[in-house]
């Protein structure tokens, strides 16, 4: 069982978790023989955030209750406060993760965040376009692995700009291993045209299309 822990912090950016966490919640259109996959918001502290969008959400657990382990997902979303040094204790549960195997997924404003502790040094990566970590991250050395993408999964670790929501979910999806191909393909295509041909195509995928 895949454990997805998402951390939650003040002006969280809604949209970028808007589809891999409904799907990977959901389940509607895992495999058949799909694992559970347990989401677990956590926070630097057990107070509750407010989102970009004005929603509240009171974290299940804080950075103390994270497993590290190669079934272990962290999820960083963009916000505007991954200035604050209160997100340094993450950052370093991040570096944990990609030392021991278990996934990283980072977009917009949290990439800079990684950028800044040097996690992107030497792994390929995205974010906001080129001269954004540059701007953002001082500290920054990874011009190198950079590369102009909307999202990049490079093994254990998937990161995304501000506009690459939706590849950065279909890649996390991939990661996970809970959908089938041809699942995943017609819905990321669906999703990302909008045509009904893709969605009839998606429908066809699903084993109850199928009498299993």
């Amino acid at each position: 069982m895949f454990t997805v822990y998402v951390y939650v912090l003040d002006t969280l950016a809604d949209w970028e978790l808007g589809h891999v966490m409904s799907e990977l919640h959901s389940g509607r259109f895992f495999k058949k023989d799909a694992g559970r996959v347990s989401l677990k918001t956590v926070g630097c502290t057990g107070e509750p955030i407010c989102t970009m969008g004005g929603l509240t959400i009171m974290p299940d657990g804080t950075i103390d209750d994270m497993e590290v382990c190669e079934t272990s997902v962290l999820l960083l979303p963009g916000a505007d406060t991954w200035n604050d040094p209160r997100h340094g204790a993450i950052l370093k549960k991040a570096g944990e993760f990609l030392s021991s195997g278990a996934t990283v997924c980072a977009i917009c404003g949290a990439t800079a965040a990684l950028a800044e502790t040097g996690l992107l040094d030497r792994r390929l990566h995205t974010s906001n376009g080129p001269g954004f970590l540059e701007m953002a991250s001082p500290c920054y050395k990874g011009q190198s692995f950079y590369a102009d993408q909307p999202s990049v999964a490079d093994h254990n670790l998937i990161t995304a700009g501000s506009t690459g929501a939706l590849l950065w979910a279909k890649q996390i999806i991939e990661r996970l291993g809970v959908f089938e191909a041809d699942t995943l393909e017609a819905w990321y295509a669906y999703f990302a045209t909008g045509k009904p041909e893709h969605f009839f195509a998606l429908m066809q995928t699903l084993p109850s299309a199928n009498g299993n």
